[in-house]
């Protein structure tokens, strides 16, 4: 009898567990790097979201993604070979979508976008161009051109068509926890001590529109208190 009625609650839990197949499932796309993190290839620079450096310049340079950073910052030096995150079809190089001095854009074919700024040299891969996921496709720079001033990876991934901006830490495959350890030049999230737990994990940053306006970090009662220039 005990036995049968073990038989019955394992039968009971299992149709409560994820299957195999979801149990499975990955992430879609991988980190844009072929090395590992270190510092002498590099390291995770700034997250995704409400950080503290984006909400103080979310007036100056941020107004595009709702006063968010809209990506994630990778610190390498120049020249770091950047990979495909995923397959996909180029858009464009240099495109008008920012991240000066050169950019990349390519189009994953299953919903989103992955543009790569802040690059050493306009890539050589042109529109319709495809790649898979681990292919070279560009170099890392530095948004001031000089290679010692704050060299990084601005990278981004957008939805709808380039309408929305989404968290690239939930759709690539990686340590995060272990990443976000070291290297960080944006610590933290700024917080709104109207409602202090909100977006205060680098899981759970909103999504941002393209267009600006509104700002939704625009808080009334923010930490740490940052200069509005208005």
């Amino acid at each position: 009898m005990m036995r049968r009625i073990l038989l019955v609650v394992v039968a009971a839990l299992a149709l409560f567990l994820p299957s195999s197949t979801e149990a499975q499932e990955t992430k879609p796309f991988i980190l844009p790097f072929r090395d590992s993190p270190g510092p002498g290839t590099w390291l995770l620079g700034q997250l995704y979201g409400n950080t503290t450096g984006a909400y103080a310049n979310r007036r100056e340079f941020y107004t595009a993604g709702q006063g968010l950073h809209f990506g994630l910052d990778f610190s390498a030096p120049c020249g770091t070979p950047l990979v495909a995150i995923g397959d996909g079809v180029v858009l464009g190089a240099d495109t008008s979508m920012g991240s000066a001095p050169h950019n990349l854009v390519i189009d994953h074919r299953n919903g989103y976008w992955s543009l790569y700024g802040h690059l050493l040299e306009k890539p050589t891969l042109r529109a319709g161009d495809r790649v898979k996921k681990g292919d070279v496709v560009a170099l890392s720079g530095d948004p001031d051109e000089t290679c010692h001033s704050r060299p990084h990876l601005h990278l981004e991934i957008r939805a709808n068509n380039n309408e929305r901006f989404v968290n690239p830490i939930n759709l690539i495959e990686a340590d995060w926890d272990t990443l976000a350890l070291f290297g960080q030049f944006g610590r933290g999230f700024e917080r709104d001590l109207d409602d202090p737990r909100k977006w205060q994990t680098m899981y759970d940053q909103p999504d941002g529109y393209r267009g600006g306006a509104p700002l939704i970090n625009d808080f009334k009662n923010p930490w740490p208190p940052a200069f509005d220039f208005r």
